[in-house]
């Protein structure tokens, strides 16, 4: 078994670039990390380049057998821990990551879907990871971002998901109003978040609904505000104003779970 030494390593400072979107978007990559992730990326058949293991720093009980087998049909590249701190990025990392090729998957909006979940601008890689992850856990099969929202293969959102990147579409609007309007053109209704109404979320039927997420900071941009057919509020008892985007994102989501539920 060859093990990688050297930090000039021309593949290990390609995967260590893959760290910074322009080259992610560049190679058209991504990086995995940690058991779990690799286990969904197998499971979910992901177009995984090569798996990298750190052979001093694995503990050998982390990895079951069965997966162990799977991971060696893989193309697997073993470092020492000195070169595989170079390319991880998490502090405490399990000893294994994997380079994926970014799926090439249609950019065009499946009408449908019961919902349709939008986001204006997140920007907190943890926020976008678990409105992923939540979007999947409704079996929903698509997510629409603006393109001023934080690249979904940045490593802490592909860590937020927990597999669920490998399900869910991500479709990037290079304009957010001009497609809302397509969606509306297609039967659905718009559903933003806003204090100014006294509708609140369990107001509205969530049938053919596009339930649009704001920026952390400013809510759902004005232009989006503009066409929206409903606007509704997350009720408050306590003197807290406003939620966290992926704590309201989950909420109008899983109110649309309630209703197909209750059908």
């Amino acid at each position: 078994m060859q093990v990688i030494t050297s930090k000039d390593n021309e593949l290990i400072k390609n995967i260590k670039k893959l760290k910074e979107k322009k080259y992610r978007d560049a190679y058209n990559k991504y990086i995995i990390e940690g058991v779990k992730l690799i286990e969904e990326a197998i499971l979910e058949n992901a177009d995984i380049e090569h798996i990298i293991i750190c052979e001093d720093c694995m503990n050998d009980n982390c990895i079951d057998k069965k997966l162990m087998y799977e991971i060696a049909k893989q193309n697997c590249i073993y470092v020492n821990s000195k070169v595989f701190n170079l390319i991880t990025d998490v502090s405490n990392p399990q000893g294994i990551l994997a380079v994926v090729k970014r799926p090439e998957k249609s950019q065009k909006i499946n009408y449908d879907e019961d919902v349709i979940i939008v986001l204006d601008g997140i920007q907190d890689p943890g926020n976008l990871g678990t409105i992923l992850r939540t979007v999947d856990s409704a079996n929903l099969k698509q997510i629409v971002i603006s393109k001023e929202t934080a690249d979904v293969f940045n490593s802490k959102v592909v860590r937020s998901t927990m597999g669920a990147i490998f399900r869910v579409n991500v479709i990037k609007s290079e304009d957010l109003v001009h497609d809302l309007i397509e969606m509306q053109q297609n039967g659905f209704k718009i559903v933003v978040t806003s204090l100014d109404t006294n509708d609140s979320v369990y107001d509205i039927k969530y049938m053919k609904k596009v339930i649009a997420i704001g920026n952390e900071a400013n809510g759902v941009s004005k232009e989006v505000q503009d066409i929206a057919d409903n606007k509704v509020k997350i009720p408050m008892l306590g003197k807290t104003e406003s939620l966290n985007a992926s704590v309201a994102a989950g909420i109008m989501i899983y109110e649309y779970i309630r209703e197909k539920l209750g059908k």
